[in-house]
C-alpha cells in the first residue's frame, strides 16, 4: 500500500473542488506549478491518473471522482490531528451576500467545520454596499459579493453567477393578468435587474411581494405567491425555473467576487472552499 503526502492529496483536492490549479495554488499559498508538481507525485504514487487536464478545463477523471471524498476525509483527518496540538483558535470574519445563500452554505459550512476545529468562523450575511463598507472599516476580514457594473473593480472574481426566473409548479397567471412578482426594495442592483428586463421585454408585472434580501424573495416564489429573479445557487427547494412557462426574458450573468485582507494561507483555503461550495449548489429543474 503506497504512503501518501497529506499536502499532496490537498492539492488534488482543492484543484478538484475549484477546477482550477491557479485558484488552487491562490488558496494554498504557492505556484499553480508546485500544485501541478505535488498532484503529478501523487498519481505517480497510486499509479491512477485523477484530474484530466486540457487549456481550458480540469475535471476528474473516473478514478478522481472514486478518489475524491477519501482523500477530502483524510485531509480532514491530518488538520484535526494538527489542530489537536495547536490550542490556538483562528477567528475569520466573513461576508457573503444574501444574494447567494442557498443550499451551498450548509455544504460549505459542513467542509469548512471539518478542515479546521480550532476555526471560528464569524458569519456575516448582507448586502454588496453593507459589506463593503465593513470591510473597509476593517470589522469584516472579506466578503464575497456579486459585481455590479458601478462596484469597485477590484477584487478576486471567483466565477459568474447566472440569474434566473423562478416560481412554484403549481403557479397560475391568466392570459390578461399581469404577472406577480416578488421582488426587492429599492435601493437593490437585483430589483433594477428585474424591473430592466421586464420593462425592455414590454411584459405587464405587479409587485406581488416587496421582501428584504433573497430569502424573502424566494420564500415568496415558493410559496406560490409570485415569480423571483434569483441567482441560481440561491435557488429555494420546491421552486422551478420558469423561464420558458411565462415567456419571460434572459438575465445577465453577475461576477462573484473576493474581496479579502485575510493573509494566511489556512483563511485563504477556507475562503476559496466557501466559494466553491457555493458554486456547486444545487441545480434547479428546468420547467
Amino acid at each position: 500500500m503506497p504512503s501518501l503526502d497529506p499536502e499532496s492529496v490537498e492539492a488534488f483536492v482543492l484543484t478538484a473542488e475549484l477546477r482550477s490549479f491557479t485558484l488552487a495554488a491562490q488558496s494554498l499559498n504557492t505556484t499553480q506549478a508546485a500544485v501541478s508538481l505535488r498532484i503529478k507525485r501523487l498519481e505517480e504514487r497510486l499509479g491512477q491518473r485523477l484530474l484530466d487536464r486540457t487549456p481550458r478545463k480540469v475535471s476528474l477523471s473516473r478514478e478522481g471522482e472514486r478518489f475524491l471524498d477519501p482523500a477530502r476525509e483524510l485531509v480532514n483527518a491530518y488538520k484535526r490531528a494538527l489542530a489537536a496540538l495547536s490550542p490556538r483558535t483562528i477567528r475569520l470574519t466573513l461576508g457573503i451576500t444574501h444574494h447567494l445563500v442557498g443550499p451551498g452554505l450548509p455544504v460549505a459550512l459542513e467542509r469548512v467545520g471539518g478542515n479546521d476545529p480550532n476555526l471560528v468562523l464569524d458569519l456575516r450575511i448582507g448586502d454588496t454596499r453593507g459589506l463593503l463598507e465593513l470591510l473597509d472599516s476593517g470589522k469584516v476580514d472579506a466578503a464575497i459579493i456579486l459585481r455590479h457594473g458601478e462596484n469597485r473593480r477590484s477584487g478576486e472574481r471567483l466565477f459568474n453567477e447566472r440569474f434566473s426566473w423562478f416560481g412554484s409548479p403549481d403557479l397560475k397567471v391568466g392570459r390578461s393578468e399581469p404577472l406577480p412578482i416578488a421582488i426587492q426594495p429599492e435601493p437593490c442592483q437585483v430589483r433594477e435587474l428585474t424591473v430592466r428586463a421586464l420593462t425592455r421585454a414590454d411584459i405587464r408585472w405587479r409587485e406581488a411581494i416587496v421582501g428584504g434580501g433573497a430569502i424573502a424573495v424566494g420564500a415568496a416564489a415558493t410559496a406560490g405567491l409570485a415569480i423571483a429573479a434569483m441567482a441560481r445557487t440561491a435557488m429555494p427547494a420546491g421552486v422551478i425555473d420558469v423561464t420558458q412557462r411565462f415567456h419571460l426574458p434572459p438575465l445577465p450573468e453577475r461576477e462573484v467576487v473576493l474581496h479579502s485582507n485575510a493573509r494566511t494561507a489556512a483563511s485563504r483555503q477556507v475562503l476559496f472552499t466557501v466559494a466553491r461550495a457555493i458554486q456547486t449548489a444545487a441545480q434547479p429543474t428546468a420547467d
